[in-house]
């Protein structure tokens, strides 16, 4: 039999900082002078004592690393039960939330996706947009340190490739995953703070440059404002743009960038194809607009760059009525967030590394077709690719277009329109965040949508968000009993 008492002390420990979290947004309310602050004080109280008692109930547990099993019950229980204490403030204050809504709004903080139920966001409290923003800051952290710690160790669709990179290749720079972990914490710190100086530096209120940094850089996309970032067009998009995409590439490059070797970022295949990609799909709906709707230049580069950029990394921010650019852009958008970012990133959907294998093994299928005594191997950055690998990736990508054909079809199930559904079912297994059809609100909100339509989304943003293997193993019979 499993024992779950390790697993029970670490979320014990992180509902508890999740609980302590819930002071700052407190604070920022008393500052304001908004009665708010009381509910964040009376949810911490709650999230901390139900931690810190379920950490002591187990803390005799943890003396041994944790085995592959705990590994992925851990994984995806937190991502279950962070969202339920998140989702306090929602319910116990302004906005009142439902258990439903709620659970929906925190699930979407903490796994960056960024669709809220929220139908009005300007006339919230500073403290609960905060709160929002806070927890997708913590949500992409989290991320980045599970898919570089958790999910090479549980091979989850092909990233066993990336095992070696973390822990081997990078051994010799930093030998263990706890000193992994504070760099990479480091870096994202980092990142947030110069993100949160140049929005200041560029015209935004400090508020809102604290609440843009926390979900730029953890592309998720939230924001305080019902018209989302086209409250500051201009120059603020471009630096969004870019730090969007820098939170989409591999944070582990970075820790080589600070140590003075910037080689590998450059020629990370990843990196390369991510802009190159990126930089394909701006000029396809930059020409396409300017041919079709006679656009000007400079304003459509400057629209269209920050959309992509904010489509591709699954940020979700918007400037634009996307849909009123055409089929063909629309069309590039959508492929453009199945793509997603670059793996140990706060980016979310399929990944870089993910199609470069695809491509790479078709291509290696064709040769051997004309060349069937040949002896050919599927190659990525250079390195041979176990066979175990490809067939990781083969079967995540049939996982990924079931389980969105199976999300689509539940979706209009529960009575939305077909538009709707699918656009719902794009937003959360890829955890993107906007989505669109009639049943959408004026702030792309989806808080009229039926409560069994929130659920399955809120279970495809968690099922999305862990790489929808490292949570499907776990209804294997065989996998609890081995």
């Amino acid at each position: 039999m499993i024992d779950l008492r390790p697993v029970g002390y670490i979320i014990g420990m992180l509902t508890s900082v999740l609980g302590l979290t819930m002071l700052i947004p407190a604070a920022v309310d008393l500052g304001y002078e908004r009665a708010h602050w009381k509910v964040f004080v009376e949810s911490a109280i709650l999230t901390t004592t139900a931690g810190g008692l379920l950490a002591l109930a187990s803390r005799d547990a943890l003396r041994r690393t944790l085995s592959i099993q705990q590994s992925f019950i851990l994984t995806t229980l937190v991502w279950i039960t962070l969202p339920f204490f998140g989702a306090l403030p929602f319910m116990l204050g302004v906005p009142h939330l439902s258990l439903t809504d709620a659970y929906f709004e925190a699930m979407s903080g903490l796994t960056t996706t960024g669709t809220t139920a929220i139908p009005k966001l300007d006339g919230l409290p500073p403290g609960v947009n905060l709160w929002r923003g806070i927890l997708q800051w913590l949500g992409g952290l989290g991320i980045i340190i599970v898919a570089m710690i958790f999910l090479p160790v549980m091979k989850v669709g092909g990233m066993q490739f990336f095992r070696s990179e973390g822990f081997d290749t990078l051994g010799k720079i930093l030998p263990r995953a706890m000193d992994i972990s504070s760099a990479l914490i480091r870096i994202y710190v980092g990142l947030t703070l110069a993100c949160m100086a140049t929005y200041m530096a560029l015209g935004m209120k400090g508020f809102d440059a604290v609440m843009h940094a926390l979900t730029t850089l953890s592309t998720g996309g939230f924001s305080n404002y019902d018209a989302s970032f086209a409250t500051y067009k201009g120059a603020p998009e471009y630096a969004a743009s870019i730090f969007m995409a820098l939170a989409a590439m591999p944070f582990i490059r970075f820790v080589q960038v600070m140590r003075g070797d910037v080689v590998p970022l450059w020629r990370d295949p990843q990196v390369r194809a991510f802009l190159r990609w990126m930089g394909y799909a701006v000029a396809v709906i930059v020409i396409y607009r300017m041919v079709r709707h006679e656009a000007a230049f400079w304003p459509t580069l400057r629209e269209v760059t920050f959309n992509v950029v904010s489509t591709f990394t699954g940020t979700g921010y918007a400037s634009e009525d996307i849909t009123q650019w055409g089929h063909l852009a629309f069309t590039v958008l959508i492929i453009s967030g199945l793509i997603g970012g670059c793996t140990s990133s706060t980016a979310c959907s399929v990944k870089v590394f993910r199609y470069l294998i695809l491509l790479e093994a078709i291509k290696t299928q064709i040769q051997r077709l004309y060349s069937p005594h040949r002896l050919l191997k599927v190659h990525y950055d250079r390195r041979p690719v176990e066979d175990s690998v490809v067939n990781s990736v083969m079967a995540f990508f049939s996982l990924f277009i079931l389980s969105y054909g199976v999300l689509i079809i539940a979706l209009t199930f529960t009575g939305l329109e077909t538009e709707t559904a699918m656009t719902a079912a794009w937003t959360s297994i890829a955890n993107i965040g906007p989505a669109w059809g009639p049943e959408i609100t004026a702030n792309g909100s989806v808080a009229d949508f039926p409560a069994s339509a929130k659920w399955l989304m809120s279970g495809a943003m968690c099922l999305g968000r862990l790489e929808l293997m490292s949570v499907l193993v776990l209804l294997l019979p065989r996998f609890w009993r081995s």
